[in-house]
């Protein structure tokens, strides 16, 4: 499967924000955007005006690297959206965060997105009592995620364990550190989608 394997950090300096591709490095003073705020490259801080189009496609790059999807899957999530009823951006932020790695990340069991999908590919995560290895793999709700039981004693769990409570878990999940257990109760509406994107943006760009 493809996959983007440069420096993360850049990814965060050239959309001028954070994107906590990183986890806890996201957090702390060494990380590279509070140092160097401005896009990487020799003219990365003299750049001109953004156009419209700039815009709309910094968007989407930006939206498509926050949950690590590359563009040939991203555009498939665009058509798919576009097909539901309702607003197409809200129906394409809604199917990713549905995604497998996604839900692993926001009930608190992985460090970052990036962290999630390892631990899913690796083979430590079940759905609904079936090993899933396919972070891309889509939650519904009443799903049950769970960490095997082979795995619950490995560092990540025991970490995610320790730490429980200090990360805020959408109203849209509900994560059961003590027994590694995440219940979807529903998926989420976009005002419960903290992702700092315009996704109209994105849908302007796709209807030309």
């Amino acid at each position: 499967m493809a996959r983007y394997t440069g420096a993360d950090c850049k990814r965060c300096r050239r959309e001028k924000q954070k994107l906590f591709l990183k986890g806890s490095k996201c957090e702390s003073a060494k990380c590279p955007i509070e140092i160097r705020p401005y896009p990487p490259g020799e003219h990365g801080r003299g750049r001109t005006k953004d156009s419209e189009y700039l815009l709309q496609k910094r968007e989407k790059q930006k939206c498509a690297r926050i949950y690590g999807v590359l563009e040939k899957q991203f555009r498939g999530y665009y058509e798919e959206a576009n097909r539901k009823t309702g607003k197409t951006g809200e129906n394409l932020l809604r199917i990713l965060e549905s995604r497998l790695d996604n839900v692993v990340y926001r009930a608190g069991f992985a460090k970052s997105r990036d962290h999630a999908r390892q631990l899913v590919r690796h083979g430590h995560i079940t759905l609904n009592g079936r090993k899933t290895d396919i972070p891309s793999a889509r939650v519904s709700p009443n799903d049950i995620i769970e960490v095997r039981e082979s795995s619950r004693p490995l560092t990540p769990f025991q970490v995610a364990q320790g730490e429980a409570g200090e990360k805020t878990v959408p109203a849209w999940l509900e994560a059961n550190p003590s027994r590694l257990r995440i219940l979807v109760h529903s998926l989420p509406e976009r005002q419960v989608i903290d992702t700092q994107v315009q996704e109209q943006l994105i849908v302007e760009l796709y209807s030309k």
